[in-house]
C-alpha cells in the first residue's frame, strides 16, 4: 500500500484478511535469531519508510494514543508556554495500565494538513513510530501484529518480511 492510494478502511480490511497468515509469520519469527528478525525488520523499514509519505496518511495520529511519559509532558508544556500540570489536566489521561495517554482522539496536536503542531516536541513515542526499525523487535512482537492495520509502512514491512522469508 502506498501513499496516493491510501485508506484506513482498506488497510484494516486488508490487514484482517491477512490475520492467520500474519500470526504464523510472527510465530516462524519467534523461533528466529533476533538479530536476524533486527536484521529483516531494519532493512525492510529503511525500504518502505523512504517511500511512504506519512502526511499523506497521519492514520496513527487519528486513531492511537502514544504513552506519555514525564519528559514527554515538560517538552510538551515547554513547547505550548504551559505548566506541565496543566499538560496534564487539558490533555492527558490514565489508561488502564495506568500510563498518560491523549484525552481524545484524533491527537489534538494534528492539524488539518496531517502536520504536527507540536512536532519538535512530540512524545518519544510518536517520534520512534511504527517501531519497525527498533532494536530486539522480538520484545514489541504484539505492538507490531497491531500496527499492522494502522499503519502502511507496518503492513508493507510485514508483507516484505514474509517475501524474504518464503525464498
Amino acid at each position: 500500500m502506498d501513499s496516493e492510494d491510501f485508506n484506513p478502511t482498506r488497510l484494516k480490511e486488508l490487514a484482517n484478511s491477512l490475520a492467520g497468515e500474519n500470526r504464523n509469520l510472527f510465530k516462524q519469527l519467534k523461533r528466529m535469531d533476533g538479530r536476524k528478525v533486527d536484521e529483516l525488520f531494519h532493512s525492510a523499514h529503511a525500504e518502505e519508510y523512504e517511500k511512504f509519505d506519512c502526511l499523506a496518511c497521519a492514520n496513527c495520529c487519528r486513531t492511537i494514543s502514544p504513552i506519555i511519559t514525564y519528559n514527554d509532558v515538560e517538552r510538551i508544556a515547554k513547547a505550548l508556554r504551559l505548566k506541565p500540570s496543566v499538560v496534564v489536566e487539558k490533555y492527558l489521561e490514565v489508561d488502564s495500565d495506568g500510563d498518560y495517554v491523549f484525552r481524545s482522539s484524533p491527537c489534538p496536536f494534528i492539524l488539518p494538513d496531517n502536520y504536527c503542531s507540536i512536532y519538535d516536541s512530540r512524545p518519544k513515542a510518536c517520534r520512534e513510530y511504527p517501531h519497525t526499525d527498533r532494536k530486539r523487535m522480538h520484545q514489541i512482537f504484539s505492538i507490531t501484529q497491531k500496527n499492522i492495520s494502522i499503519c502502511p509502512i507496518v503492513f508493507n514491512v510485514v508483507e516484505r518480511i514474509k517475501k524474504e522469508i518464503e525464498q
